[in-house]
């Protein structure tokens, strides 16, 4: 390429000059520039500028010979600044590429031959939009338009949603990008910084569908651990229930017979044997009727989630002598049987918790629902907790194997919980539900 300049500044000629180079050096190539200044009257005059530039496939090699009276010296240093500038510019990790303002390319590093898979040689002079997936072209164009006019020097890479780029084999991939733009004696320039982002993204989406397919395990094994204990529930309810009632008649139809009998000292023993058997059968009943109540209530099935809630308060009232006072106003809703099953082990959690660690005397259950949710909330007057000082949050209760659990439960129905406590000011509980994620499609509320 050969440039022949006759300009009456040789400032303005050294600035175009070392835009030539800049170009030149930028791109990869082998640059040779001869600059020849001569002086007549006085006057310095810029006669021939001479770039030669060849593809290089190792690094950039610049020689250049200057000729020139003892005025033309005070330029070193200010190129010596430009060397070392480029040799940043090249040396990048990241892609960066400067277009002028009709958006042709004018520098294209070493990073983005390399990540858009085309030299320099080819990249340079043609529009930055080769690089763009077709359908973000248009509105690419604008945002840089848009951004020459607002005056804005430069926008931070990382704080922009991601972007694609088009690779020279077809291939669209994701990046980052930050925005800058300069103005000198030729017009503006806008550089841009690229980062690929492809394996950042992929890793992201690797971890997202893997949290994702936890989170279905975790459901599908609720699932199981529920109908397990339904199951369970339904055979100590029924089989071992059944029979011990059986074996208790027959105590029974034994202590009528020995009734009648004359009053002998074993009939009075065996009478006292009888009785406390009885006894024993009896708290065998009700713990078997416990067990199977903690492990999936009849009524809950049978007579559905707020008679359930109900029995839950009271045998917890029963169990720990805590006050529970309830708000339950669910309307006439059909529970879906896995919404039902969530918000009962909810409530039990909340009620265990409390029971463990609150050192309550009261706790408040209310169960409502608006036009669009379901809002399930306990609270309670105990000790609460403080938050953590430098995060503003529960981290002990966050992570605690109970709120995890009522968390997960949440989700699986596409409901949110909050958590709100003080020191000695109480723990609350409110979790969120959508409408239509919880009643059978049947009713309406």
């Amino acid at each position: 390429m050969k440039v022949d300049l006759d300009v009456a500044s040789k400032s303005l000629a050294h600035r175009r000059v070392a835009r030539a180079q800049l170009a030149a050096l930028a791109c990869g190539l082998a640059a040779v520039a001869v600059l020849a200044v001569l002086a007549s009257n006085g006057a310095a005059t810029l006669a021939l500028i001479t770039a030669l530039c060849a593809l290089s496939i190792a690094a950039a090699v610049v020689s250049v010979i200057a000729a020139a009276r003892t005025q033309a010296l005070s330029t070193s240093s200010a190129g010596r600044d430009e060397l070392r500038m480029m040799g940043i510019i090249r040396s990048s990790m990241e892609a960066i590429i400067t277009i002028d303002e009709a958006q042709n390319i004018v520098i294209f590093n070493p990073t983005a031959e390399r990540i858009f898979g085309v030299s320099a040689a080819q990249a340079l002079g043609t529009p930055l939009s080769r690089f763009i997936p077709q359908r973000y072209r248009d509105s690419h164009a604008q945002h840089v338009t848009q951004f020459g006019a607002t005056g804005i020097s430069e926008r931070i890479m990382g704080r922009q949603p991601i972007l694609f780029g088009l690779r020279a084999n077809g291939e669209e991939f994701p990046l980052e990008a930050s925005i800058s733009q300069i103005r000198d004696d030729a017009g503006k320039l806008y550089t841009v910084m690229l980062r690929d982002v492809t394996e950042r993204v992929k890793s992201e989406t690797a971890l997202k569908q893997s949290r994702e397919e936890l989170r279905r395990l975790s459901a599908n094994l609720q699932s199981v651990r529920e109908e397990e204990k339904t199951r369970i529930a339904r055979e100590l309810h029924d089989d071992l229930g059944q029979q011990l009632t059986a074996l208790k008649m027959e105590l029974s139809v034994l202590e009528d017979q020995l009734t009648s009998r004359s009053g002998t000292r074993e009939r009075i023993d065996a009478m006292s044997r009888l009785h406390g058997m009885a006894r024993t059968i009896d708290a065998t009943v009700a713990s078997l009727r416990r067990i199977a109540a903690d492990l999936r209530p009849v009524m809950l099935d049978d007579l559905g989630l707020a008679p359930a809630i109900e029995w839950l308060a009271n045998d917890f009232t029963s169990r720990y002598g805590i006050e529970v006072e309830r708000y339950i106003d669910a309307g006439d809703a059909a529970f879906t049987k896995d919404a039902a099953t969530a918000l009962f082990r909810i409530v039990q959690e909340a009620l265990t918790n409390v029971a463990r660690h609150a050192e309550a005397s009261a706790v408040e259950l209310t169960l409502h629902a608006s036009s669009q949710h379901y809002v399930l909330r306990i609270a309670d007057n105990g000790r609460g907790a403080e938050p953590d000082a430098s995060t503003g949050e529960h981290a002990g209760i966050d992570r605690s194997f109970g709120l995890i659990g009522v968390r997960e439960r949440a989700h699986m129905l596409g409901g949110s919980v909050r958590i709100d406590t003080t020191r000695n000011q109480g723990f609350a509980l409110t979790v969120t539900f959508p409408l239509q994620t919880v009643q059978q499609e049947h009713t309406h509320p």
